[in-house]
């Protein structure tokens, strides 16, 4: 089993930066890939980005790319999402996932409970 914890979230205001990390524990970190998604009022989850074990490979969503960054520390069982350039509509409970390289939440097994990103205009 997997256990996936977040922290990180908060207020902050457009144009700001948030830095979420994912400490993860139980089953080897390395053997998974790490993915963030989040969800707003209202809206269904939707994804966000992924990073192989690896930390070879890293696939962004349209609506975050060149403003995110999806990193991970095999070595401290960690994984991060740097979040510059913060906007409105970035606003969500962000969850942080273990699995497979995907864009689809299916295709991850292991959930945090997830953290409140809040941005003010």
């Amino acid at each position: 089993q997997v256990q996936l914890v977040e922290s990180g979230g908060g207020l902050v205001q457009a144009g700001g930066s948030l830095r979420l990390s994912c400490a993860a524990s139980g089953r080897t970190f390395s053997s998974y890939a790490m993915g963030w998604f989040r969800q707003a009022p209202g809206k269904e989850r939707e994804f966000v980005a992924t990073i192989s074990w690896s930390g070879g490979s890293t696939i962004y969503a349209d609506s975050v790319k060149g403003r995110f960054t999806i990193s991970r520390d095999n070595a401290k069982n960690t994984g991060n999402l740097q979040m510059n350039s913060l906007k409105p509509e970035d606003t969500a409970v962000y969850y942080c996932a273990g699995g497979r390289v995907s864009g689809t939440s299916d295709e991850y097994d292991y959930w945090g409970q997830g953290t409140q990103v809040t941005v003010s205009s």
